[in-house]
């Protein structure tokens, strides 16, 4: 059998649209936060969510091992004023601030191609995503650089493919960056605390988010099965 194509996201979240199209779907041990085999098409496939950060994605690839590309998934955030919420963006490189890291193209649905941008925290304003345009890229996430990194040293193929789920016009109410763990995920904990400052603002933005990343998920799941690694 052929080595496992790995797909990796930062929370299990991001895998809820592709997930039903799997099957044999089972747990794997591996030193991440959350993975599981499974077969699709008829070939192995791996699912790695190990938490925000490129250093995080670096990791889970390298634990990965023998893989036969690795496909970078996921929620963006866009930078492109006329991206919307659901929108798919097939990155054609990743930008991490010093060097832009080619990404290859899947074979599949029409999709707007452009420039990733893999920053180290959320970008929690309008003007820092417009920022971040005027460089050059079209989303900003925080995990593709990792991903990219850890496929240029396995030397498999890379990919990356983003849902947009939120807006590049917008600011964050909550304090996403204030909220996000050394373990690379977010603490319901502290957003809340949070959002008690100002409850019609920030409790309002979560539950908006909410909606926006499971639409994200269900279409970057209906887009990813259409596609050839």
């Amino acid at each position: 059998m052929s080595e496992p194509l790995l797909f990796l996201g930062a929370d299990p979240r991001e895998f809820s649209g592709l997930l039903p199209h799997w099957t044999s779907i089972a747990p794997k041990n591996l030193s991440v936060y959350w993975a599981r085999t499974a077969m699709w098409r008829g070939r192995p496939v791996i699912a790695i969510a190990n938490g925000a950060g490129a250093d995080r994605a670096l990791v889970a690839v390298l634990l990965a091992k023998e893989i036969s590309g690795v496909v970078n998934i996921g929620f963006c955030g866009a930078l492109d004023e006329k991206l919307q919420i659901g929108d798919i963006v097939v990155a054609t490189g990743v930008d991490d601030g010093t060097e832009l890291h080619p990404a290859r193209d899947p074979r599949g649905p029409s999709a707007i191609k452009g420039v990733v941008a893999t920053i180290g925290r959320v970008a929690s304003t309008a003007a820092e995503k417009k920022a971040l345009r005027e460089k050059g890229a079209t989303i900003v996430e925080m995990e593709a650089a990792g991903a990219a990194k850890g496929a240029e040293d396995l030397g498999v193929p890379f990919y990356c493919v983003r849902a947009v789920s939120d807006l590049a016009n917008e600011d964050f109410a909550n304090d996403f960056n204030a909220a996000l763990g050394s373990d690379g995920r977010f603490s319901v904990m502290r957003l809340v605390t949070g959002a008690l400052s100002n409850p019609s603002a920030r409790f309002g933005e979560l539950l908006r988010l909410r909606q926006r990343t499971a639409l994200a998920a269900k279409k970057l799941g209906d887009f990813l099965v259409e596609c050839r690694f």
